[in-house]
């Protein structure tokens, strides 16, 4: 150490002054850094403490800027099901009606979660002993009004579980357990058992013995018949508001199965309609039918026209699939051909034919294509009827004496027509049954059905892809004779009402529940049941089918193939079943040895 002090003494002083200058300044900048600033943070007992008493006024500023009292709220709530998976039940929705302010009260506390500063928040997940003092915060009456407490947004910040107030969950859970159990509203909440419905179309909700009812505009409710359904589990992202938004449309794929909503069972009526006074009607016998009674409506809206489409109906059919709906199809299609057709005076179309006062009794027959007619020689008889409906293709002739030569109804699908104009052309089937009193009755399948009328209404050829093997004028199959009066589109509620009543086909509670429809011989037969009051089918699936071609033209014997599309061992048990209860008289062979082709 002396050594180096007298190095530096030799040095020059200048020398000295500089080295000294270096010292200073090095320790100019490292001396703040050993110093400490005094802590300005509050302790963690001091911080709580805090936090308890923003709590209440953060809860009493919410309160003053709810909504003013009476109007309507829809606040949005899970059941937490301990024993259950998620796909099983859908997520429950509430809807509140209450002139008393507990509609405030229910969205001061959900827009409460948004409005916790995030340093609240933080606390809250912390530790749960910030938990326990917000929710301590929480006024008595707001609790038991059904308020959700800042403890639910903290659950559901950690587990994304949204929990429903005291007396509120187990009616929830409840509510989406199945079906049929019947909604009890406490106070003035009523809870749905499913789905949030569109705020323009819910007006009346109640309850009655054979299940939940409810009125809609556009819409009258109907009794549920009690029969249990699988629920299928919707995707939560679509039902946060009230209704259906554009960007947010409900798709098929997002269902494992059929999806059932709290309003499936509310269809459009013919209020005021006309009413058979035949005293053996199919209908006065379906009234007095144990199976029946509960199940057969006979005043439905049948067909679909300018009048009964709107918004409000577009909105409440979107919800069902195709045939039974309008979900997945293009608006502004659906209302530029459905808008073009004019409104149809009177469902009951025979009966409107009638004299007044007339207690004719309207007898039909039905005629489908089985195998089993050819050779029946029921020709005479079907054409004797007062009305004969004929269906997709529908060949004549050569088979007079089997299948008859009269049509007053044809029904057909875009594709059922088309493909028998297709296969069949050179067998005689052309064109459509024509003649000026032929009724064209037309079942909605999906997009290619409004595609092929929207060409037929602009007169235009058909250059969709969904029937490519049709280039043609849809009008070319009408032979240039069609006036649209004479031209009907069956409601998407009286197809829904089919499948829901009488065909309910165990495929709807599988993956393949959107391709299953009844098959277009069934929606003839069972609309027939709507119009007539004595009804006859003939080529209709029976027992014992195997013994016959797949239909009765065939010019070699085929076996008749079952699609999954269809459910056709379902058909045969309700055409069998309609028979023995008088209400349909089903042609039926006796067994014998296969007939020949």
């Amino acid at each position: 150490m002396t050594g180096c002090l007298r190095r530096l003494c030799r040095l020059g002083q200048a020398v000295q002054w500089l080295l000294l200058l270096a010292v200073l300044i090095f320790f100019l900048f490292t001396l703040p850094s050993f110093v400490k600033e005094p802590s300005t943070k509050p302790a963690r007992h001091q911080y709580i403490q805090n936090i308890k008493e923003r709590s209440p006024e953060l809860l009493q500023k919410s309160a003053s800027q709810a909504p003013t009292m009476g109007r309507r709220t829809a606040v949005r709530v899970e059941s937490v099901q301990e024993k259950s998976t998620l796909d099983m039940h859908p997520k429950a929705t509430a809807h509140t009606t209450d002139k008393s302010g507990r509609a405030e009260a229910g969205k001061a506390a959900v827009e409460e979660r948004g409005r916790v500063p995030s340093t609240a928040r933080t606390a809250l997940l912390k530790s749960q002993e910030r938990k326990d003092t917000v929710v301590d915060t929480l006024s008595p009456r707001s609790q038991d009004e059904g308020m959700a407490s800042n403890r639910t947004e903290a659950l559901r910040l950690k587990s994304q579980d949204t929990r429903t107030t005291k007396g509120r969950g187990d009616q929830m859970e409840k509510a989406t357990a199945t079906r049929r159990a019947p909604v009890k509203p406490q106070g003035k909440v009523a809870t749905t058992a499913k789905i949030l419905v569109p705020e323009s179309q819910a007006k009346v909700l109640t309850t009655t013995a054979a299940g939940s009812t409810r009125r809609m505009k556009g819409a009258t409710t109907v009794p549920v018949p009690p029969k249990e359904r699988t629920r299928a589990t919707p995707p939560s992202a679509l039902f946060q508001s009230p209704t259906t938004q554009r960007g947010q449309r409900l798709k098929a794929v997002n269902f494992k199965s059929e999806p059932c909503w709290d309003f499936e069972e509310t269809y459009s009526l013919d209020v005021g309609g006309l009413q058979t006074t035949c005293p053996d009607s199919l209908k006065v016998k379906a009234s007095k039918s144990l199976w029946l009674q509960n199940l057969f409506l006979p005043n439905l809206t049948l067909f679909l026209d300018s009048r009964r489409f709107n918004q409000s109906e577009w909105e409440r059919l979107e919800h069902f699939a195709p045939p039974f709906g309008f979900m997945e199809l293009n608006h502004s299609l659906v209302q530029k051909v459905v808008t073009r057709f004019p409104p149809v005076l009177q469902q009951q179309l025979l009966l409107a034919s009638l004299p007044p006062g007339s207690s004719r009794c309207i007898s039909c027959a039905v005629v489908g294509n089985g195998g089993i007619l050819n050779n029946s020689h029921m020709g005479q008889e079907i054409d004797s009827h007062d009305h004969v409906f004929r269906l997709s293709g529908a060949v004549i002739k050569g088979y007079e004496q089997d299948v008859g030569t009269r049509t007053s109804f044809y029904g057909f699908t875009a594709f059922s027509l088309t493909q028998s104009l297709l296969i069949l052309g050179n067998r005689g089937f052309q064109h459509a049954p024509l003649g000026k009193d032929v009724r064209y009755l037309h079942f909605l399948e999906g997009t290619r059905d409004y595609e092929w009328l929207e060409a037929l209404i602009l007169n235009q050829t058909l250059v969709k892809k969904n029937l490519f093997w049709f280039r043609h004028r849809p009008q070319e199959a009408f032979r240039e004779d069609l006036q649209l009066d004479r031209y009907l589109l069956l409601h998407p509620d009286l197809i829904r009402y089919m499948k829901n009543r009488f065909l309910r086909s165990k495929t709807l509670n599988t993956a393949h529940w959107r391709i299953y429809r009844p098959t277009t011989g069934a929606l003839l037969l069972l609309t027939a049941l709507q119009l007539c009051d004595q009804v006859s089918a003939y080529g209709f699936i029976t027992e014992g089918h195997e013994r016959f071609s797949d239909h009765y033209y065939d010019k070699s014997w085929k076996p008749t193939i079952f699609y999954i599309n269809h459910d056709f061992k379902l058909e045969r048990t309700v055409w069998k079943r309609l028979h023995d209860e008088g209400i349909i008289r089903l042609y039926q062979r006796p067994v014998t040895s296969k007939p020949k082709i």
